[in-house]
């Protein structure tokens, strides 16, 4: 596992952790006590100040925008039981198909 991985997983297992901890004391806590939609708006916002960092601000901005959108993702992952290990093993099996395809298969399976 590099340190990329070995920072996602860390921060996973303690988002875990945090389920249980006091909204009152845990940010994260105060997240999974609002439930799974106010988390999932909450990673749209956060994608939005990323684009707007990417566009419009500076390289850090965008850097620390992008940790924000991570950190929220992980939440919203934990909140819907969705494990890390399972979205880089969907990751893993479009390693290789072009992005067409995938797109092309999306269509044919609506």
């Amino acid at each position: 596992m590099t340190v990329d991985e070995k920072i996602l997983a860390t921060l996973f297992a303690v988002l875990q952790e945090r389920k249980n901890a006091d909204p009152e004391t845990s940010y994260t806590a105060r997240l999974f006590a609002k439930g799974p939609k106010k988390i999932a708006q909450k990673v749209g916002e956060e994608a939005v100040e990323t684009v707007i960092a990417a566009v419009a601000e500076s390289k850090g901005a965008l850097i620390s925008e992008s940790a924000d959108l991570l950190y929220h993702l992980l939440v919203l992952w934990a909140a819907k039981d969705v494990a890390p290990a399972e979205v880089w093993q969907e990751l893993d099996r479009r390693f290789g198909i072009s992005g067409v395809a995938v797109k092309e298969a999306r269509k044919k399976a609506k």
